[in-house]
């Protein structure tokens, strides 16, 4: 019987080989990556049928992402995997796209269910605060999304790379588009806003998830921009995977 193929989104490397020991078993695991831009390329290289994805990635959130992904692999089912469990962020999963929903501190105990659950063609919550949440796979978002201050899908890419320490040039390079654009599009968000400096635009992209604090401070990797190969997979830092629970923040990079 042919294994459920799995695409893995996420840059803490122990919680990548605690997910891949948790899935070695029963799932072919085809890939790993560490941020969300080179998620959506892996996505649309690798065809799989379930990607596990991070909420707070580098170059682009999981959220955001999700939304990319419903649209150019709408065959993969998308489960979040994530440190966030306020209802607000389960509802923005779900509505970019997301199947299911863990908390990483449920994952080792609940992973491979919420993988057969979603390939049956349910949705699933971790009971944890399932609760508190009514899932609804795809379902419209409202013309101003709670916490994003009406931000349209390229205005939350421009923030979160402003917030994680990008240069005007840089943003452009990522995004494949001119300074002049991104300059345009950053305008817009401190109006939209009503916020004036770098570290006010950092602070609120921190409090409402498109940037992890862990990112803070020059410790996040540089997303790929159109130039990398896609679905390039990040090396494997361990040998043996260790036990997945509270995973420890990365340390930023000197």
């Amino acid at each position: 019987m042919k294994r459920p193929r799995v695409l893995l989104a996420d840059d803490h490397a122990l919680v990548v080989e605690g997910l891949r020991h948790l899935l070695e078993r029963e799932f072919e695991l085809v890939g790993t990556v560490e941020d969300g831009r080179a998620l959506v390329a892996a996505a649309v290289e690798l065809r799989p049928d379930v990607i596990l994805l991070d909420i707070s990635m580098p170059g682009l959130n999981g959220i955001d992402a999700a939304r990319q992904l419903s649209q150019l692999v709408p065959e993969s089912k998308l489960i979040f995997v994530t440190m966030h469990g306020d209802p607000t962020y389960v509802e923005e999963a779900f509505r970019a796209g997301g199947h299911g929903y863990l908390v990483k501190r449920c994952a080792a105990r609940e992973l491979v269910q919420a993988i057969r659950t979603v390939l049956a063609g349910r949705p699933y919550v971790t009971p944890l605060i399932a609760g508190n949440v009514q899932p609804s796979v795809g379902a419209p978002a409202p013309r101003s999304p709670r916490g994003q201050g009406g931000l349209t899908p390229r205005q939350r890419e421009v923030l979160q790379l402003v917030a994680e320490g990008y240069a005007a040039k840089e943003i452009a390079t990522v995004l494949d588009v001119s300074v002049k654009t991104v300059e345009f599009h950053k305008a817009r968000i401190v109006e939209q806003l009503n916020l004036r400096t770098t570290a006010e635009l950092t602070r609120y992209a921190v409090a409402h998830g498109l940037v992890g604090l862990e990112l803070r401070g020059g410790g996040a990797p540089r997303p790929t921009g159109p130039g990398r190969p896609p679905g390039s997979p990040v090396p494997d830092p361990l040998a043996a995977a260790p036990p997945l629970g509270d995973v420890p923040p990365r340390r930023n990079r000197p």
